[in-house]
């Protein structure tokens, strides 16, 4: 009789799954996932078309006459977009846990929107000296913490709307969005350079666009996960008032971090800074001095390098529908480690800049990252830091 029972449970269990694995987004997931891509697509096209047009803007904002200085502060202005984003995420975040994930989105839009109106309008070195400079150090670090609360909060947003397995491909497709705000980038700086595109327009297309973006969030809702969360909350602190020990049987109260997801997440966003700059930066520096290209030819190549990797990610993207994330992250480890141990040999034989894009292409395309594996990661921390008073 027991075994009847336990295998009556079974069979309702895999029925259970395999609905949920059949099961299509509703219109609303549909909307919320279209919605918050554009705002992660919008985000990195503008914070990546100062990167990819720095060759051109450097000179624009910086000294000209000493080389040393302003090769010092442009790359700084490179990595305090970097440096300052991990502070980004735990202010934004904060936020998120104690006002919502809807607030988090709509606050970064913003952000990124002003200082878009701000970039364009900026006055150069020949106008106002030394000014100029840190005025644009300033944006970029604004910059570099607004999208990194932005992507984070677009992700986190659909990992508490949609459920597994759906919501691995809906979240990927979020960071499929940013690689190609990436590229648009690149064709922005590409059309810049070669076409003498005056790249304060593009900077103005970048606000405006974010203003839509904003009211378009407007129609959003707060994520059920946060709000059945915040409701539990209220209710277990109002009864404190009769007895105080009744918030410890609170699961959401008590909810604790896993440590190790947390440390292992906080690895692999490390490492993303480092391939960036390498692919991007560095190669850019080979293509320069080494094979002597133009910067049109450094653009055009880094322009086609960031299209190799936004087709491996769409294609991640469709391996997560049927393949564990989790599964897919270890292949590309497994992958990547052998090229890494090799990569000294490769550059020190290198006799064309096609070869070099072989080499960039892979590394955007096999290095460490979270991603499509970012909503099982998001799964392993509190739904909020709760605090009695919010």
């Amino acid at each position: 009789m027991v075994l009847g029972r336990n295998n009556i449970l079974s069979n309702i269990i895999i029925l259970m799954e395999l609905a949920e694995v059949n099961q299509k987004l509703t219109k609303e997931q549909k909307q919320a996932v279209g919605i918050l891509s554009i705002g992660t697509f919008l985000e990195y096209f503008d914070l990546m078309l100062y990167v990819h047009m720095a060759v051109l803007l450097n000179d624009l904002f910086f000294s000209k006459t000493d080389s040393f200085s302003a090769s010092l502060l442009s790359a700084f202005s490179f990595c305090a977009t970097f440096v300052f984003r991990p502070i980004g995420a735990l202010l934004i975040g904060w936020i998120g846990d104690t006002y919502g994930r809807k607030s988090t989105i709509m606050l970064t839009t913003s952000i990124m929107a002003i200082s878009c109106i701000a970039m364009a309008n900026l006055s150069t070195y020949d106008q106002v000296g030394i000014l100029a400079s840190v005025a644009v150090t300033l944006c970029r670090i604004i910059q570099g913490m607004s999208s990194m609360g932005e992507r984070i909060g677009a992700e986190i947003y659909v990992t508490e709307m949609i459920r597994p397995p759906k919501v691995y491909p809906a979240v990927a497709f979020v960071g499929v969005c940013a690689s190609l705000g990436i590229t648009g980038a690149l064709f922005i700086a590409n059309l810049a350079i070669s076409h003498a595109f005056n790249w304060r327009v593009a900077f103005w297309m970048g606000a405006i666009i974010a203003f839509i973006g904003i009211f378009a969030r407007v129609t959003l809702r707060e994520t059920p996960d946060f709000a059945d969360a915040k409701k539990e909350l209220h209710k277990l602190c109002n009864n404190l008032k009769i007895d105080k020990r009744k918030l410890n049987e609170s699961l959401v109260y008590i909810q604790k971090i896993n440590k190790k997801s947390a440390i292992s997440y906080f690895l692999i966003q490390l490492s993303y800074p480092v391939w960036f700059y390498f692919s991007y930066i560095h190669c850019a520096n080979i293509l320069k001095y080494t094979f002597n290209c133009t910067v049109e030819e450094i653009i055009y190549q880094n322009f086609i390098v960031s299209i190799g990797h936004l087709t491996a990610e769409i294609l991640l993207v469709y391996l997560s529908s049927f393949i564990h994330p989790l599964k897919i992250l270890k292949t590309l480890f497994y992958i990547f480690i052998p090229f890494l141990l090799l990569t000294p040999l490769l550059f020190n034989n290198i006799t064309s800049p096609f070869e070099l894009m072989l080499i960039q292409i892979f590394i955007v395309s096999f290095s460490p990252s979270a991603f499509p594996a970012s909503p099982v990661f998001y799964k392993s921390f509190p739904v909020f830091n709760t605090n009695c008073n919010n």
